[in-house]
């Protein structure tokens, strides 16, 4: 539980739903739905689902997030199991010089967080994700189910625009370190290491530059890197 600058420990209730989850705060213990009911702010069933598959699991980055559209951080933040979704990578490079996560499906079982957001948070995040598409995980595919092992609603995803990057096999890049990530995307592309020198380091000072991160852009799909998500960015939005 993300609660203004703290982060607060739930404690999954075998198959009860997230609602009635332990928290533990100064000393007493509630339930998850009696907590938001004394903060005042909206319930479980007013609030959205959000798979996170990269950075938005971190609770400093949503803090920051939303913060920076005045709003009070108070996020309910669990894990859960998804049925054929990976973290995968995208196609592109931020701003901010890293490379981000993107959702793969895959034939797998990833053990990722889900975000409760209200409808203000929803849409302040909406707003810092301009790469991505939010879209709704269908039931059918992927069966989303709490720590507990109650199942949760249909859950949002965010997707990306630019599909996923894969190696010189053709195989799904999985997401690692950023450090680790850029390290192999240098070791395996002579293109890139003469756009972005030979290390992480250089990589990230170079990316500053709008140009550097187009010329990247480019570059990945002329070198067959880039595989499309048709099954992805085609699902229902909002």
């Amino acid at each position: 539980m993300l609660l203004d600058n703290r982060f607060i420990p739930l404690r999954p209730v075998p198959h009860l739903p997230v609602g009635q989850w332990i928290v533990c705060r100064d000393g007493a213990t509630v339930t998850l739905a009696g907590l938001l009911q004394s903060l005042g702010v909206s319930g479980l069933s007013a609030r959205h689902p959000v798979v996170a598959v990269g950075s938005n699991a971190s609770p400093g980055q949503v803090r920051r997030k939303l913060l920076r559209h005045s709003l009070r951080p108070v996020v309910p933040m669990i894990l859960a199991e998804v049925p054929g979704i990976i973290p995968g990578v995208s196609a592109h490079v931020s701003r901010p010089g890293y490379v981000p996560a993107v959702p793969v499906e895959a034939a797998e079982v990833s053990r990722l967080f889900v975000l409760w957001l209200d409808d203000d948070e929803l849409a302040a995040l909406d707003r810092t994700e301009p790469n991505y598409r939010r879209c709704r995980l269908p039931a059918e595919r992927h069966p989303v189910v709490s720590a507990s092992g109650a199942p949760l609603p249909r859950c949002f995803v965010y997707v990306g625009k630019h599909g996923h990057l894969v190696d010189a096999h053709g195989r799904t890049r999985r997401l690692t370190t950023q450090h680790d990530l850029i390290r192999s995307l240098l070791d395996e592309s002579p293109r890139l290491r003469r756009l972005c020198g030979t290390t992480p380091k250089s990589f990230i000072a170079r990316v500053q530059h709008a140009a550097v991160r187009e010329a990247i852009f480019r570059l990945f799909p002329a070198e067959r890197l880039v595989r499309p998500q048709p099954g992805l960015i085609g699902l229902p939005g909002s």
